[in-house]
Order: structure tokens, then sequence, then C-alpha cells
């Protein structure tokens, strides 16, 4: 594992701060973890279809990929779900029976999403592979009909599967499911959420979530930090963190060969003199390592310290977009254009700094999209649009970097 932590200080408004960008990339050579996946597959009158056999051909993508050391499972819902097969090994017969039962999926009526989720997790639960985290991976087009709807509850239960140990990877497909429910379920996970806009883009978003999942090689993965000579630190991404005494813990989640793990800390200093101790924890082949992580103190035109400042940057911009959503759901257009600007400053900002790891070119459409939307003052928000932003904001807010090209169509050799 490749580890960094580099620290730029700067003057700002409220005097001198420190950034620093900790990251976690696995080694290209480090052998993957096996996989124990269940797949929780929505069956809604919504899927009726187009897509449910993009779904479906999604999911076989993953199933194509496995082999007999990885454990894939497939619950099925509409307003009741089924744990149609259970979680087991993909050898041969059980390869085959998952891929038929994945093609004789019918669409039926209903959407029981908080119990799909629940009994999911309880399924996976009940499985031990040694060395693979468990993981659910949800795909859904619609918003719950059947049982709790409330994104409180649904925050309750994101909590649960993680502190069970459980990793939840979801995807939205579409204009009708809710951002908040999948945001909420997956927040504790540390994951956020995928979107695509239609059936013809699922596949290729699919293959990206496939490509994160086959290529794990440490699990629970998190970063201490213990300053010195600060008047405050804060984690700039939204993991689950905690303070520990002195010290503030963060929790990254799983690092695989398809991404690398950021975390962006800023804190305003109390002395000239300051220093930040910092060490990871993860789960590698079956045992903890506990490393420290060298602090290198960059300057801010630096390679390192614009990517530091990029990175940053970049937070701004989708904090400062999401905002701006809220506020056309609120009626105010006025309060919806000032973060605009300020979305659209960050963006110049991004374009600035020209960092080939933060590029601002995938913010250019959506960013487009909102001004559009902001300058025809629209009386109803187009539901792509918000989507799209949402999910883009949640895993850049989790920094989930994907740095691999992605073949859907390419096996893994074992």
């Amino acid at each position: 594992m490749k580890l960094t932590a580099w620290a730029v200080e700067r003057d700002n408004e409220q005097g001198r701060e420190v950034s620093v960008l900790v990251t976690l990339e696995a080694d290209a050579d480090a052998p993957r973890a096996p996989v124990a996946v269940n797949l929780l597959i929505d069956r809604s009158a919504s899927m009726r279809g187009a897509p449910l056999v993009a779904a479906v051909e999604a999911a076989q993508a993953l199933v194509a990929q496995a082999g007999p050391r990885d454990y894939i499972g497939l619950l099925a819902f509409d307003g009741v779900p089924e744990q149609v097969l259970p979680v087991r090994a993909m050898e041969p017969a059980a390869k085959t029976e998952l891929a038929e039962s994945l093609s004789a999926l019918e669409t039926g009526s209903g959407t029981a999403l908080y119990e799909a989720v629940d009994l999911g997790a309880a399924a996976l639960r009940r499985v031990l592979v040694p060395g693979a985290r468990p993981k659910l991976l949800l795909l859904t087009d619609g918003e719950p009909s059947v049982g709790r709807a409330a994104v409180s509850d649904f925050r309750q239960l994101g909590s649960k599967v993680a502190e069970s140990g459980l990793t939840l990877h979801a995807l939205g497909l579409g204009r009708h499911y809710m951002p908040e429910i999948l945001e909420a379920l997956t927040a504790s996970s540390g994951t956020g959420f995928s979107h695509a806009d239609d059936a013809e883009a699922l596949p290729t978003t699919v293959a990206g979530i496939v490509t994160e999942l086959f290529g794990e090689v440490a699990s629970d993965a998190r970063v201490h930090m213990l300053p010195s000579g600060f008047t405050e630190l804060r984690c700039r991404h939204r993991y689950p963190a905690r303070v520990e005494g002195d010290a503030m813990s963060v929790a990254l989640g799983s690092v695989s060969q398809a991404s690398l793990r950021r975390a962006l800390f800023t804190g305003r200093l109390a002395s000239a003199e300051w220093n930040l101790g910092v060490t990871a924890s993860f789960i590698e082949r079956g045992d903890t390592r506990l490393p420290s992580v060298p602090l290198t103190r960059v300057l801010p035109d630096s390679p390192q310290g614009r990517l530091v400042r990029a990175v940053s940057v970049e937070l701004d911009l989708v904090a400062a977009e999401g905002a701006a959503w809220k506020a056309l759901s609120r009626r105010d257009v006025d309060g919806a254009g000032r973060s605009l600007n300020e979305a659209e400053a960050a963006l110049h900002e991004l374009v600035r700094l020209s960092v080939e790891e933060v590029p601002a070119r995938r913010h250019l459409e959506r960013l487009a999209d909102l001004r559009l939307a902001v300058e025809r003052r629209v009386a109803e928000l187009p539901a792509l649009m918000v989507r799209r932003a949402k999910a883009e904001g949640a895993r850049t807010s989790l920094s989930q970097v994907i740095r691999i090209p992605i073949n859907p169509k390419k096996k893994v050799e074992h």
C-alpha cells in the first residue's frame, strides 16, 4: 500500500491555515481479496422493459468476472423482497444457475426498498468468507412505495448495515429514485452512490462499480490524525469520523486497485510551530496493518501542493452546486444564482490549477445545465440533472477516485 500525506501552509482571512491531503493507493501487483456480494435488484413496474434488461445485463457482467473464490447471491424486490439465490461460491454450476435466474426475472408492482436492504443484509451476515469484506450492491430506479419511506429510517438502516461489518454500494437509475435515500444508505459505508441516466448508460456505470469490487485489496481503512499547534482540525471529506482523545479518526472504507482514497484535512494554526502525527490502519490479506504515514510539507505551487489545493477547490465546487440545486427547489432563484457563481468561480480555479488528477472537464456539463435552469427560472427542476449532480457530489465528497479504464467485457483472471 502506498500512503502519502502532503501538507500546504497558507494565509487566509482567519490567519495561518494548513491543508493536509492523505492518500491511500493500492499497489498495482497486490492480490485482490475474494468478493462476497449480495445483489439487490429492483424489479418493480417501472423497471419493465429496457431498464430491467439493462440491469440484468449489468449484473451478468459481475457474474462473468467471478471466480470460484468469489461469493454472490441474488435478491429481487418489488412490493416484496425475495432472496432468489443464497450467497454462495461461484463454481461453474452456481454461476450458471445465477445467470439463468437473472435472465428469468420479471417485473411486479410496488417498491419495498427498506425491506429489501434489511433482508439482503441479514442474508449476507449469515455467510463468512475469510478475507472478504461482505458487500451489498443495490440497483433501483424508484421511490419506496411499500414499508418505511422516511430518509431518517434509511439513514439508521445504513448505519446498522455498516456497523454490522457490511459495505453498501448503490446505483440509482433514471429520474424516479430518491438520491437522498441512496445517500443516507451509503454514507456510513463511505461509498457514496452512482447514477445512470437511462438503461443505455447502466452497463457502463455498473461496470465501474464491478471494477471497484473486483479490485479490492484492503478493507476497513482508517486515518488517524494527532495535531499539535492547531486551534482546530477538520476533515473536509464526508467520511464517518470520530474524536479519540486529542486525535481524529476517519473511516475511509475499502481500497482497491480500481480506485484510490483521499481525505483532506484543514486546520487553523495556534503557533508557528506545528506538527501532525498521521497513521493509518487497514486489513490486508487477513492481517491488520498499522503503518505510520510520513508528513511532507510542500509548497503551494509545487505539483503536490497544486493537487492539495485542487481537491479543496473541487469540494467547494460540489458543495456550491448542491446548494444551488437546493435553493432552486425552494424557488429561491437569487440564492441559486449566488451559489452557482461560487461553483463557477471554483471551476475557473480548477481550470487555472490544471491538475490532471482533478480534471475540471467532468464538471462542465452539470454546471452548464445548472446555469440554464437558473437563467430560465425553472418552475420544475429537471429530475435527471438533479440526480446526476447529487450522485457526483456524494462520490466526490467521499473521494472515490476511479483511475483505471473500465472494460466490462474483460474477464478477470484468477
